[in-house]
């Protein structure tokens, strides 16, 4: 009973094949059908390499919304060097929604050489190459998205001349923590003053000679600091023409949420709009000597996701690529015999056209010779 069993279920087993087997003997080879044959299988190798590459790839998924969060305070990370002393300059934000001035305590005022030394122009060099590549090519933003915590410091190197030339600049660096609300975080001549009605600068005792808002911008970023995120303003570097020039920054900082395979962070991406004008009252150009940044918190955030391929996906495709090549190349040649057929069989039709047979009466005729028997001995 068993044994019928079985010999029932192989029965049914075979009726449901859709694979049918044709015995070996009904096959026929040709040499066309060996080279498509290998034009295929080539194809198909190279194209499962290539879409498994597409497979361990990865991509950075965009996606918006509104930004709720109203309470919570923006850090603002700053590292800047200035072509002036210390003591000349000040630093400080001031909150337009409150109208009134942040604590600056934050920033670290370091004396410094404001020329670079070879391994530091080597640094800033590299830097704005890769700045202007990001203007030209917005995809390596995802690069840099994916390489971030792994990649190299982005901060300027130390110097490693150990010049022995007094400090003529000042290096401001560190973080402030602002209100979620437009700002403008400013440095100009002298020591910010707190005052009851507004925000003033004591820059009586400095003389208009010693201007020199001349600066480099090291690092320039808003939120968590994020060590390989290349931010537009990194590496830049004004030359003032004169002593009394205003250095403006308009920002427009958007909220973001980094989540990759290898990090998770809350950051803040910004685009920049430069400006620069000589201060000349006497030609109508009003405003006061400095560097200032003005900026602005856009509204929606922006969810940044690294997204890999299912690998059901994956073998979806890779069942495409088989079965579409397979089924392309056999309809290519099968159309390539037929039109060969077409070609060879009129060929040996103009091979056995008829001879001319000469009548006894002169006349010729087109038709071939019958065959008789006698002809045949």
């Amino acid at each position: 009973m068993r044994r019928l069993n079985r010999k029932k279920t192989l029965n049914l087993m075979k009726e449901l094949d859709a694979f049918p087997k044709v015995p070996e003997s009904y096959v026929e080879t040709s040499a066309s059908g060996g080279t498509v044959s290998l034009i295929a299988f080539t194809t198909i190798a190279f194209l499962t390499i290539m879409e498994f590459m597409v497979y361990q790839d990865t991509w950075m998924k965009y996606e918006y919304e509104v930004d709720k969060d109203f309470t919570s305070k923006l850090r603002i990370n700053i590292d800047i060097t200035v072509a002036m002393r210390c003591q000349y300059v000040g630093a400080d934000v001031l909150d337009l929604a409150e109208t009134m001035v942040a604590s600056a305590d934050g920033l670290i005022y370091e004396p410094v050489i404001f020329d670079l030394s070879p391994q530091q122009k080597e640094w800033q060099r590299v830097l704005q190459l890769i700045q202007s590549r990001l203007q030209e090519e917005h995809s390596l933003q995802d690069v840099i998205f994916k390489s971030a915590f792994k990649s190299a410091s982005t901060a300027l190197p130390p110097r490693e001349d150990n010049s022995l030339q007094s400090p003529d600049a000042c290096r401001i660096h560190g973080h402030l923590y602002v209100n979620k609300v437009a700002g403008n975080f400013h440095i100009t001549v002298g020591k910010a003053i707190p005052h009851p009605r507004g925000h003033a600068h004591l820059a009586a005792l400095v003389s208009h000679d010693s201007y020199n808002f001349s600066h480099r911008i090291d690092h320039l970023s808003f939120g968590e600091l994020i060590p390989g995120i290349i931010n537009p303003l990194d590496g830049t570097e004004k030359i003032a023409s004169d002593h009394n020039q205003m250095f403006q920054y308009f920002i427009t900082v958007v909220p973001t949420k980094l989540h990759t395979y290898k990090i998770s962070a809350e950051t803040h991406q910004f685009s920049v709009t430069e400006r620069e004008r000589v201060i000349n009252h006497a030609a109508g150009s009003h405003g006061v000597s400095g560097i200032f940044m003005k900026y602005d918190i856009s509204s929606l955030m922006v969810t940044v996701t690294e997204e890999h391929m299912p690998f059901w996906q994956f073998l979806v495709r890779l069942c495409g690529i088989i079965g579409g090549i397979f089924s392309t190349t056999g309809i290519l040649h099968g159309f390539g015999r037929f039109v060969a057929e077409i070609i060879f069989c009129r060929f040996r039709l103009g091979s056995h056209r008829s001879t001319s047979v000469p009548l006894p009466d002169g006349h010729t005729s087109n038709h071939l010779p019958l065959i008789t028997d006698n002809s045949m001995h």
